[in-house]
């Protein structure tokens, strides 16, 4: 069940030109650029123990996606993996009857559930269902699915840090909106948070997947020893922080919100994915390794990354400074940003997409 800690936000629904469903081709290229690992994954591991022999003679594999949103990503997501679930099975029973399946979408609450099944594709192969609530808790019945997948879901935090916002503590993040990496109270509040969440995370996911059941997880991280603030990604939210401090000396919003915003999120290394996996207990990784992401190659378009981040953060921003305020922050940063399209693209760095592949260990 969801609660006062939990991310509320979501994404910005309908189809229009500020949608979501309009403005996540980075995150339509991750979908792309994974499925020869995530079909071959599948292929490699997942187990039918016996053909569909139920009285009607066809069994249902029941999928759910986690951080769904409103599309059309998460549909292009779910043929892939029944493509690949459909081509194991006939491969391992020829002649066995067919199978059926059970998709449910997962997003918070606030998700634009009517935008979503709107648009469900008519030759879908399978039947919806709608699962609202944070995925940082339980959301079906044990041993309920056969598959779930995530994908860029999983490194929004349920809550940005208590001392993160803390004026008295060490790991106050005055002058930034991130964890940038470069103030170490600040790291040390952020990837205990993110820990507590992947644990809680697995933890569900772990009473809901089956015995030997699969998990698919794709999510934004950091190559080894770089920093956030050394990618282009990470550059971007300084310079959004830097358009809201100046805004604040401007007198267009409250210094006081500008100092208590940050974004809740966290790039992680393989390595504290991988760490905090194995001490979970509850899946085997499969495999993990980095996707090779097109648009990492090319120059950042900075309109079109404000269109996208636009997308991804308003409901944050009207949640944190109200809706009217929001508007002039957006307003604001398209001609503030101008400034920055060198300091942007001379990043040395960039971000990485993990791929994880697990299998939920048979107590």
């Amino acid at each position: 069940m969801e609660n006062e800690e939990s991310k509320t936000w979501a994404m910005v629904g309908g189809d229009g030109p500020r949608s979501y469903a309009q403005n996540s081709s980075y995150q339509r290229g991750l979908v792309d650029v994974s499925n020869e690992s995530m079909s071959e994954g599948i292929k490699d591991k997942l187990e039918f123990k016996n053909p569909c022999s139920d009285s009607s003679n066809i069994c249902t594999f029941r999928i759910a996606d986690f951080g769904c949103s409103v599309g059309p990503n998460t549909f292009v997501a779910v043929e892939k993996i029944i493509e690949a679930v459909e081509q194991k099975y006939r491969a391992q029973f020829r002649n066995s009857p067919p199978m059926e399946f059970q998709v449910f979408f997962n997003d918070v609450t606030a998700n634009d559930f009517n935008t979503l099944f709107k648009t469900l594709p008519a030759s879908k192969k399978y039947f919806a269902a709608g699962v609202p609530g944070t995925f940082y808790g339980r959301l079906f019945p044990k041993s309920t699915l056969h598959l779930a997948y995530s994908s860029y879901s999983l490194h929004w935090l349920s809550r940005v840090p208590d001392e993160v916002v803390d004026s008295k503590s060490p790991a106050w993040n005055k002058g930034s909106i991130q964890c940038s990496g470069t103030a170490k109270e600040v790291a040390k509040a952020y990837s205990a948070q993110f820990k507590r969440d992947m644990d809680n995370f697995l933890k569900a996911r772990a009473e809901e997947i089956i015995g030997g059941g699969l998990m698919v997880i794709m999510i934004g991280g950091l190559p080894g020893g770089i920093l956030m603030a050394q990618t282009s990604a990470g550059i971007f939210n300084e310079v959004f922080g830097s358009c809201l401090v100046d805004m604040a000396k401007m007198g267009l919003v409250s210094e006081e919100k500008v100092d208590s915003f940050n974004l809740p999120a966290y790039y992680s290394s393989a390595k504290e994915l991988e760490d905090i996996i194995k001490n979970n207990g509850h899946f085997c990784i499969e495999r993990m390794n980095t996707l090779d992401h097109p648009m990492m190659k090319m120059k950042v378009d900075v309109r079109i990354a404000i269109s996208h981040f636009r997308a991804v953060f308003q409901g944050l921003l009207e949640e944190h400074f109200g809706k009217d305020d929001a508007d002039r922050i957006f307003q604001h940063f398209s001609k503030f940003a101008e400034n920055y399209d060198s300091v942007i693209n001379g990043a040395t760095h960039q971000h990485v997409d993990h791929f994880i592949l697990l299998k939920r260990n048979i107590n």
